[in-house]
C-alpha cells in the first residue's frame, strides 16, 4: 500500500471517481487532488521550502496525470519535473491518465523516466489492480 497519491486533473468530476475508486481498496492511505501542473508544482515547491527548514511533509510516491488541462498541463508539469530542481522527486513515478488514443502521445510519454503507464480514463480498480502487479506497489 502507497502512503499518498497525487491526482492531477482539472475535471472535479474525474478527481472524485479517482478518490472513490482509491479509497475502496488498499492501493493508498492518502489521495491529494489537484486541477492543474502549477498547483502541483507549487506543492511540490512547498514539500521542498518544507525540508530545507527540516520540517517533513510526506511526499506522493505516485501521481496519476492528466494531459490536457488548463494553466499547466500534463506534458508542461512532466517538462518542470525534470528540471534538475525537482530532481529529490526523482523516485515518484507518474501514471498518465488520459482520454486520448493517440500513439504519439504514448510515443512522447516513454521521454520521461517517471512516466511507468499510460491508461486510458477512467480509473477503475482492475487498473489499480494491473499496477500494483506489475510494479509490485
Amino acid at each position: 500500500m502507497l502512503n499518498q497519491i497525487l491526482c492531477i486533473d482539472d475535471d472535479l468530476i474525474t478527481l472524485m471517481l479517482c478518490k472513490k475508486v482509491i479509497s475502496k481498496t488498499l492501493f493508498s492511505k492518502e489521495i491529494i487532488t489537484m486541477q492543474n501542473g502549477e498547483q502541483a508544482i507549487a506543492y511540490f515547491n512547498q514539500i521542498k521550502n518544507n525540508a530545507a527548514n527540516d520540517q517533513v511533509l510526506i511526499q506522493p510516491q505516485l501521481i496519476f496525470l492528466d494531459l490536457n488541462m488548463p494553466v499547466m498541463g500534463g506534458w508542461e508539469f512532466l517538462d518542470y519535473f525534470l528540471e534538475p530542481e525537482y530532481f529529490i522527486f526523482n523516485t515518484i513515478k507518474v501514471v498518465i491518465l488520459s482520454s486520448t488514443i493517440d500513439p504519439k502521445e504514448f510515443e512522447r510519454s516513454k521521454k520521461y523516466p517517471m512516466v511507468i503507464d499510460f491508461l486510458p480514463k477512467p480509473i477503475s480498480k482492475a487498473m489499480l489492480e494491473h499496477l500494483q502487479d506489475k510494479f509490485d506497489f
